[in-house]
């Protein structure tokens, strides 16, 4: 019996990756994962066999990652960011079901929200939540009373998945609803490509973040009440300098 490990290789550069990732990538038989996330390691990594699934079949994948494991392969399912935070670790586990093998083991890795936090200053630095806005798994309806309810406890919001081309308003929406609880001037932080070629951050207020462009590789910043810019940084302050 093989193991499977699911490893998050954090934004996208070989240096966001950990130790414990890249000693996994280098010891195993086989690399799988979505086809963008496998190319972005390839080149690493170059004697290894591979294997890759599109967009939607992350169900296939998995249980072809399982099953690679059981005919006694060391598998490795690559994931962007971290395992865990919309990776497939879990789906990994459900697979599986109640069976204990093939073994499986998680690593983590720097997810979008860290890796777009440490470009824009510090956004994150109290309380904050994680809101994809991608329906496809999600209904709207639920994604809607989670932005309501982040922004009326004062938390921080990542966001994740703000726009494709089947759902281009898919922020713009997000931002309306923000606007029924939070003001305008709300700063806000944009941070695309982390870790890959043509990295780069933009903030702005709410109102501005309404109308501006955004694709699936963008992470979106909302500060809380306390959130200020500071020259070209965003920082959200715990409260140290007043104990």
């Amino acid at each position: 019996m093989g193991k499977l490990t699911v490893a998050g290789i954090g934004p996208g550069s070989k240096d966001s990756m950990t130790f414990a990732c890249d000693e996994a990538l280098r010891n195993c038989d086989a690399i799988i994962g979505y086809t963008v996330y496998v190319d972005l390691v390839k080149d690493h990594y170059p004697d290894k066999e591979f294997f890759t699934t599109g967009m939607t079949k992350e169900t296939e994948r998995c249980r072809m990652a399982v099953e690679m494991a059981r005919e006694g392969k060391n598998v490795v399912m690559v994931c962007s960011g971290d395992s865990g935070i919309y990776g497939m670790a879990g789906l990994i586990y459900e697979i599986r079901g109640e069976e204990t093998e093939p073994e499986i083991v998680v690593i983590p890795g720097i997810t979008a929200a860290c890796g777009g936090a440490a470009l824009l200053g510090a956004p994150l630095t109290h309380d904050f939540a994680v809101i994809s806005l991608s329906d496809r798994l999600t209904p709207w309806d639920l994604i809607e009373k989670r932005l309501k309810l982040s922004a009326k406890a004062d938390l921080s919001i990542v966001i994740y998945n703000p726009a494709s081309h089947g759902r281009p308003d898919h922020l713009k929406n997000a931002c309306n609803i923000l606007m029924e609880v939070l003001p305008e001037d709300r700063v806000c932080g944009i941070a695309k490509n982390i870790g890959r070629e043509g990295e780069n951050v933009r903030i702005m207020s709410l109102k501005e973040l309404r109308e501006a462009p955004v694709d699936m590789f963008c992470t979106v910043f909302i500060g809380n009440s306390h959130t200020f810019r500071l020259k070209d940084k965003m920082v959200t302050p715990r409260g140290y300098r007043n104990v």
